[in-house]
């Protein structure tokens, strides 16, 4: 029989060697637990700080036969992860979330298809498998046409105003699955980062409102500028989702706010970049959760205790002005409740994720006031 609870010195695995698998090593080790990763890329953020780092694929036999007799539990970073991968590993140890959960989330149709099977606010969207199924001109356009499978940060995605233009955006996807989503007037996104556990115990860390660029996060501020009923609407239907989908582990939801109306954007199965402000503003951060349900440990607090804002640092501000050049981190480091988070990635390219910052405090606007200007100095946006 495996242990309902799994005490810290033990094994954990993680399919994922990015910066969430990097954060979720740091908050293992803090509690005592041991990490392999598997990723095949060499020079991985996660793999770099791991106790062992399994430098193969995701479908690798050997690689994944070892994390089975060696790991006491596993959980992902990434979601396209093959969830073959989750399955092949959940017959021999425990591995949250499951293959059938994140089979969902990474497959744009499936996903939309769910949400509004489980009668959850959803917009306008249509699943694109031929070009005969795109709408002719009318309601439906503007929209925006995602490939199904592998995108993120604004990759596989492309707004078109017309049919003709979906019909080019379609065959410049090499007709791959699709999903054609009506652009709404959006006023405002928020997000809710959840843990869930084996028992269907739920601790949702406060909404945060976010802004991006160029399809990539750039900005999120917690708790969101919004209405406390908007905030506690997000935190209602997030819950919602993840017990409609028996979802056990970390969980991004992304909503867009339309007037005083929520529809569900996507979710992601692991941790959540606006969830990065946890780590400095809460009692218990995003990965530390995903540590504590995977090892069937209680739950923590999700309380914020202070005021935060989080900013992405991408490859840009090291290509300043067509030169690669060193960020201003003096600059940044002078502001006194800024706490800086850099992932140890070995080549900063534009639209790479490399770090973050989070400005904390009591005053919601004078932590605002602090971000921007931090933003300013380390070029970011520009």
């Amino acid at each position: 029989m495996k242990p309902s609870v799994i005490q810290p010195s033990a094994m954990l695995g993680m399919l994922g060697g990015g910066q969430l698998g990097r954060f979720f090593v740091i908050a293992a080790h803090e509690m005592g637990y041991k990490v392999t990763v598997l990723d095949p890329d060499k020079n991985s953020p996660a793999g770099m700080i791991a106790d062992v780092h399994l430098c193969a694929a995701y479908d690798d036999v050997a690689a994944l036969k070892a994390m089975a007799e060696t790991c006491q539990a596993i959980s992902t970073e990434f979601e396209n992860v093959p969830a073959q991968t989750l399955a092949t590993l959940a017959q021999s140890t425990i591995v949250h979330p499951s293959a059938e959960a994140v089979a969902i989330a990474q497959h744009r149709v499936k996903e939309k298809t769910f949400f509004k099977e489980a009668g959850l606010p959803v917009g306008p969207f249509v699943a694109i498998t031929s070009e005969a199924d795109l709408p002719a001109d009318g309601d439906m356009y503007p929209a925006v046409l995602k490939v199904a499978r592998f995108g993120y940060d604004g990759k596989g995605q492309a707004r078109v105003a017309n049919q003709a233009e979906a019909k080019a955006a379609f065959q410049n996807f090499r007709q791959e699955v699709c999903v054609l989503e009506k652009m709404l007037p959006l006023d405002l996104e928020v997000s809710v980062v959840l843990a869930r556990d084996v028992h269907g115990n739920i601790a949702a860390f406060p909404t945060a409102e976010n802004s991006h660029l160029n399809g990539i996060l750039d900005v999120s501020i917690a708790p969101a500028r919004c209405t406390e009923v908007i905030k506690a609407n997000a935190q209602e239907l997030a819950k919602k989702l993840a017990t409609k989908l028996d979802y056990v582990g970390v969980l991004g939801v992304e909503f867009f706010v339309v007037g005083n109306q929520l529809l569900i954007n996507e979710i992601a199965p692991r941790p959540h970049n606006s969830g990065h402000y946890t780590i400095d503003a809460c009692v218990t951060n995003q990965f530390e959760q995903q540590v504590r349900v995977i090892t069937g440990q209680v739950l923590g607090s999700p309380r914020q205790h202070s005021k935060a804002v989080m900013v992405n640092i991408l490859g840009n501000s090291w290509l300043y002005r067509g030169k690669q050049q060193e960020p201003a981190w003096d600059k940044a480091y002078a502001h006194g409740n800024l706490k800086m988070h850099l992932y140890g990635k070995h080549e900063p390219r534009e639209g790479r994720k490399m770090g973050h910052f989070t400005v904390i405090g009591e005053d919601a606007q004078a932590v605002l006031n602090v971000a921007k200007v931090a933003r300013s100095e380390l070029h970011i946006g520009e």
